[in-house]
């Protein structure tokens, strides 16, 4: 496997070869969901309880390794060096997922967990958007992935038995901004999804439109959040999502076609990375009450 650049300039190889390996294995992303799930938790002011986390873990490694398996063809197009990943680790990382996505199921039924019938839902999700082929519809693969992801913070509203304001909110922050990653994604994939007949918004209005849009809703989701809190209808710890909006926006411009797929699948997916550590980081020195 090559070294790649992560959006910044070079990487030391090692550390580049460590980030392709997470990142194409798809534990990245599933951390990166189980970020959102650990976001809700101490935003919102539930528990942080390490059940919803793991099962959000497992569940997202189970979608993800089995897209990348029904999308290889698409990848030795668009992005080679995953392609190439998945081929040779692509099956045994998939059986992993399902094990663990099993597993959790398992676990969720037995324990008798609140919201457990909907744990087939990732399921539902492979079958749409990989077999059902959802993706070649303008826009809806990115709003299945942003509805997709707003569903965590519910699951974990769910799961502690209390679905308040603040987490419904937040639910639709994480959809909002989910399916707006998710466009700037579509950057990287421009000459293998113009190639398959499939219709983005960079290939139907180019990358420049699609990062001025993305940076429109980026700053109205920020107003949003600031509109919010100045009505009282938000605490002001929530205000803190404005570092989320700022590491957006840093790297929305950054998004061309000539990034490596480690910029996407590091930089971009690490955004919930990012605002959970700092989450808990504020949390662990009381500054979110």
């Amino acid at each position: 496997m090559t070294s790649d650049t992560v959006g910044f300039g070079p990487v030391w190889p090692a550390v580049s070869r460590a980030i392709a390996v997470v990142v194409h294995s798809n534990v990245f992303i599933a951390l990166a969901a189980a970020s959102v799930a650990v976001t809700a938790s101490r935003l919102c002011r539930y528990p942080l309880d390490p059940v919803p986390i793991c099962i959000v873990f497992a569940a997202t490694l189970f979608v993800y390794s089995w897209n990348r398996l029904t999308d290889l063809a698409e990848d030795e197009r668009n992005v080679p060096g995953r392609a190439a990943f998945t081929r040779r680790y692509g099956r045994p990382l998939a059986a992993v997922g399902a094990a663990l996505y099993l597993g959790a199921i398992g676990l969720a039924f037995v324990r008798g967990l609140p919201g457990a019938p909907f744990l087939w839902l990732p399921a539902a999700v492979v079958g749409l958007y990989s077999l059902g082929r959802l993706k070649r519809l303008f826009l809806v693969k990115n709003l299945l992935v942003g509805v997709s992801w707003g569903i965590v913070p519910l699951g974990v509203g769910v799961y502690v038995g209390r679905l308040q304001p603040t987490l419904v909110f937040f639910a639709g922050y994480v959809t909002v901004m989910l399916t707006t990653a998710a466009v700037v994604f579509d950057i990287k994939d421009i000459p293998g999804d113009r190639r398959e007949g499939i219709s983005t918004v960079p290939v139907r209005y180019g990358p420049a439109t699609t990062r001025r849009v993305a940076q429109l809703v980026n700053l109205a989701a920020a107003a949003a959040v600031v509109a919010l809190v100045w009505t009282s209808l938000l605490p002001h710890r929530f205000l803190l999502l404005l570092a989320f909006n700022a590491y957006v926006g840093a790297y929305v411009p950054l998004a061309t076609r000539d990034r490596g797929p480690l910029f996407y699948g590091f930089v971009i997916d690490g955004e919930h990375v990012f605002l959970a550590a700092l989450v808990l980081a504020l949390d662990a020195v009381g500054w979110l009450g």
